[in-house]
This record gives C-alpha cells, sequence and structure tokens, in this order.
C-alpha cells in the first residue's frame, strides 16, 4: 500500500496527525490487497541526526572456547562509549572478531583461544526522532517490532553478495534524505545521511518553471518531447521543451551527487570500494542519473532494482520500493531466527533483544 507521506519533512517525522493519516492510507490499501490483518510493523528511520561510528570491545575468553556469553560480553565492550542522552543506539552492526590476533573472523563461536576482540559499527539516532516513528504507528494502531537504519534495508534488498565482499557504496536517493551505506569484506564500514533529496529536485521544479508541486512531481517521468506545464492561479497551461526540465533538475542533481562523493571521500573509504556505486531510491529513477553518477563518483555506477522479489513483482520492481522491501526482508530474517532460538533455548537467547526500545514504549504508554 501506498500514500503521500505529508508529515515527514528530511526523514523526520514534523506533524504526527498527518503521518498517521498517511500510515493508515497505505496500511488500509495493504491489508485490502494482502487479506490479512496487520498488527506490526518494522519501521525504517532516516534523517541528519542518524550517525554511525566505529568502535571495538576486547575480553578474556573463559574456558578457552568462544562461547555465545563471550560474544556477547565483547560486544557489551564495544558498546561501552559515552553516548549524550538525547541519542539511542539503533544498531550495533559486528564488521569482525579476532581471535588472538587472527582477524578476519566472522562466527568465532566454538573457536579455541583466550582473547576476543570485535570490530563494530554502532548507529545512533535522536530519541525524540525515534519516539516519533514509534507513537506515529501506535496512534494507527500498529506496535512497532523494530527499528531499522533505512539504508541497511535497502542494502539488503538490492547489494549482491559479491557487491559487499568486494567493496560497495550504496546510495539510497530518497525523497527527504539521501542514506549512504559502505560494504566491504562482506560488513559495514560506514553509514552516513545527507538531508537532500528529491523533494529539493521538485522544489526547483515548481519555482523554475512556476507550476504547482504536485505538476513538478507528475511531469518529471514524461517520455514527450514537449511537455505541457498547468499554471498557478488558474492561468492557461503553457507547452515547455523537455530541455528545459533538464536544465533545471541536472544542477541540483549534480550538487546533490557532488555531496553524496565528498562524504564517500570524507569516510575514507572510498578507494575501498572496488564493485563501485549502486543508487536506488525514488529518485534514482530520474532518467541519466546513472550516467551523471558515473562521471561525479568518477566509479561504475548501476541503479538497484530490488532482487529476489515474488508475488507482487511487476509492482514492486522499482528502486523506489527498495527500502519497503529490505524492512521485509529483515523482518523475515530476524522472526525466523528468533523461531529457530525459541525452538533451542525456549526464547532467553532474545528476551534483551528490543531491550533499547522498552524505554521509548514506556515513554509512549
Amino acid at each position: 500500500g501506498t500514500s503521500p507521506s505529508t508529515g515527514l519533512r528530511k526523514g523526520v517525522v514534523v506533524n504526527i496527525e498527518q503521518t498517521v493519516q498517511s500510515i493508515k492510507r497505505a496500511l488500509e490499501e495493504a491489508e485490502l490487497m494482502a487479506g490479512c490483518e496487520i498488527r506490526s510493523v518494522y519501521a525504517g528511520i532516516a534523517g541528519s541526526h542518524i550517525k554511525g561510528f566505529n568502535s571495538h570491545g576486547v575480553i578474556a575468553v573463559k574456558g578457552g572456547e568462544v562461547s555465545p556469553r563471550d560474544i556477547e560480553r565483547a560486544l557489551d565492550a564495544a558498546k561501552a562509549v559515552a553516548i549524550p542522552l538525547d541519542r539511542e543506539v539503533i544498531h550495533i552492526l559486528p564488521q569482525e572478531y579476532i581471535v588472538d590476533d587472527q582477524r578476519g573472523i566472522a562466527d568465532p563461536m566454538g573457536m579455541a583461544g583466550v582473547r576476543l576482540e570485535v570490530k563494530v559499527h554502532i548507529v545512533t539516532g535522536a530519541v525524540t526522532s525515534a519516539q516519533n516513528i514509534v507513537r506515529s504507528c501506535h496512534k494507527s494502531g500498529l506496535d512497532v517490532s523494530d527499528i531499522v537504519l533505512e539504508s541497511l534495508a535497502s542494502a539488503k534488498a538490492v547489494l549482491t553478495e559479491e557487491e559487499r565482499e568486494i567493496g560497495v557504496a550504496l546510495i539510497d536517493l530518497g525523497g527527504g534524505t539521501c542514506d549512504i551505506a559502505i560494504f566491504a569484506n562482506d560488513s559495514i564500514k560506514h553509514t552516513g545521511v545527507l538531508a537532500l533529496g528529491g523533494q529539493n529536485l521538485t522544489n526547483d521544479i515548481a519555482f523554475g518553471l512556476r507550476t504547482p508541486m504536485a505538476a513538478a512531481i507528475a511531469e518529471m517521468v514524461r517520455p514527450d518531447e514537449y511537455i505541457e506545464v498547468p499554471s498557478v492561479g488558474g492561468r492557461e497551461p503553457r507547452r515547455l521543451s523537455r530541455q528545459v526540465l533538464a536544465e533545471i533538475c541536472e544542477p541540483r542533481m549534480e550538487e546533490i551527487l557532488t555531496l553524496l562523493d565528498q562524504e564517500l571521500v570524507r569516510s575514507g573509504l572510498k578507494n575501498m570500494i572496488g564493485a563501485g556505486v549502486v543508487l536506488t531510491g525514488g529518485t534514482a529513477l530520474i532518467q541519466g542519473c546513472q550516467e551523471l553518477g558515473e562521471q561525479v563518483f568518477n566509479l561504475p555506477t548501476r541503479i538497484g532494482y530490488p532482487r529476489n522479489v515474488g508475488g507482487l513483482k511487476d509492482m514492486v520492481n522499482s528502486p523506489k520500493f527498495a527500502t519497503a522491501m529490505g524492512l521485509l526482508r529483515f523482518g523475515a530474517e530476524k522472526e525466523g531466527m528468533e523461531q529457530k532460538f525459541r525452538i533451542r533455548s525456549d526464547g532467553n537467547v532474545f528476551n534483551s533483544i528490543l531491550s533499547r526500545m522498552k524505554k521509548w514504549f514506556s515513554e509512549i504508554s
């Protein structure tokens, strides 16, 4: 189900009532189509308040063999960093484990050793922004199973294993924000958010062509040589060459991609991106986006479509649904894992999985 998201600006909730209405409309459409009732959701989070940084933790292994408890302790040590009170940890993503100076271990479980080290990428966000997402969902009658960084969700939907291994930058060109995630050696190395997006292009078109905002969005993808642009205030529509539209869009698109390139350089990881850049999100559908990307990044660039999709494939086979498809995959994997562990250990392993969100929920209810 889709609905215009009028209550969000630059990826952050600015009007709870309008956001609730948008959620409800999309929800009704999805429930009707799927023929089932939706009670809980996996919500994406974005916005310029998102900050990612790397950390590491070291512990002594008890009993000479790495156990699940040792891995847990190592992760606890890695997340023992000073985080301001107005920020909340959203993800702790292991990059690699090191057992007695042996590097590059993806899963150290059961290995012999006396010292376990873990390198992690920690993603934090503003507590209030996360609370507003949860509050909007609650007011729509939904529970939030988890909150996921949108660039990680998109990466799950569009990247191949080879790209993640060789090194790739995923850039999700959304309406309000552009989200970056850099992967290498099959682990996350860097995350970032740029508070610019397709909405800025729409504003430029509306201003440059003196046409209403809704019309500007619709006219972006007209294939005709000429486009008819509605005028403001009941005046006659005008016919304009698509060239004019391109001249308005290109400088803004180039500016956004240049700022993203600067972020790649700042991360210090641009030389690790062997598989190039993958552009996804609704704004990536603009004609010429891939070519402009190759020019600006000076790297191989492709448009990322959701992979391995069944069911309504024709409807969701578009970069604009990358985040939604990734959230679905994230939820399916996580609930499958919970099920597997619940059978083995009566659910004790996952009792603490949402402890970081308890505070949000208690403050809301």
